[in-house]
């Protein structure tokens, strides 16, 4: 068990292009389940720059994760949710503009701990533009390469045939775990770096038809790490 999280945490800090020279910003979500340190890539600069300043303007202070699915993910960033009555549904409050999307596949993709941007369905957003606060932290599964295929093949139908898993993405998933049917279709822009056993914590709590937890679970304060 020591050799698999030492193994994954070094895949983590692993920089996804070899141009990214520069120091990684990083933020902590201290939440009521535990702490999340979060580190944003340099890769997504419109994505970094406008977490960072979700962050210092204090959007994610006090907003609940309202859509928890085990074996997949949680998500978090309604503003709303911060004074949401209970079963209240959430994820659909209005934002500023959104912000276009930074998909660095497969340099960068769905490995488990990754954080991603929400979004609108392809169906009203074609350019699959990026929510400006909501976003989502990936858990998922280890997949086996019967699994791997019918990603695949999914992948397939959902991009034209544009997304192929490469032999390494492929043997990642495996080790790690992570939501590969998710690739080339979502920016992802950032990492957890401490905090994984939270996101596995929250992800298992009990949830309604909408997959908003039944107890409310609040991310306190969002600070950056200077």
């Amino acid at each position: 068990m020591k050799q698999f999280v030492l193994s994954f945490f070094l895949l983590l800090s692993l920089p996804s292009f070899s141009q990214d020279v520069l120091p990684r910003p990083q933020v902590l979500l201290e939440t009521d389940s535990g702490n999340i340190r979060i580190e944003l890539y340099n890769e997504t600069p419109l994505h970094r720059d406008n977490f960072l300043k979700n962050v210092r303007e204090g959007i994610y202070d006090g907003v609940l994760f309202h859509r928890v699915i085990p074996n997949f993910m949680i998500q978090t960033g309604d503003t709303l949710s911060r004074h949401a009555a209970p079963g209240q549904v959430l994820g659909e409050s209005k934002e500023g503009e959104k912000i276009p999307a930074e998909i660095r596949f497969p340099e960068i993709f769905h490995k488990r701990g990754s954080i991603a941007a929400a979004r609108e369905g392809d169906e009203t957003n074609p350019d699959r533009k990026s929510s400006q606060h909501q976003f989502y932290i990936v858990w998922g599964r280890r997949m086996s390469d019967n699994m791997l295929d019918q990603v695949q093949d999914r992948l397939d139908d959902a991009t034209n045939g544009q997304v192929k898993l490469t032999p390494e993405l492929r043997e990642a998933y495996q080790r790690y775990g992570g939501t590969p049917h998710l690739d080339g279709q979502y920016t992802v822009f950032g990492q957890v770096v401490e905090g994984l056993d939270v996101i596995d914590r929250i992800q298992w709590v009990e949830t309604d038809s909408n997959n908003r937890p039944l107890n409310d679970i609040r991310i306190i304060k969002a600070t950056i790490i200077e």
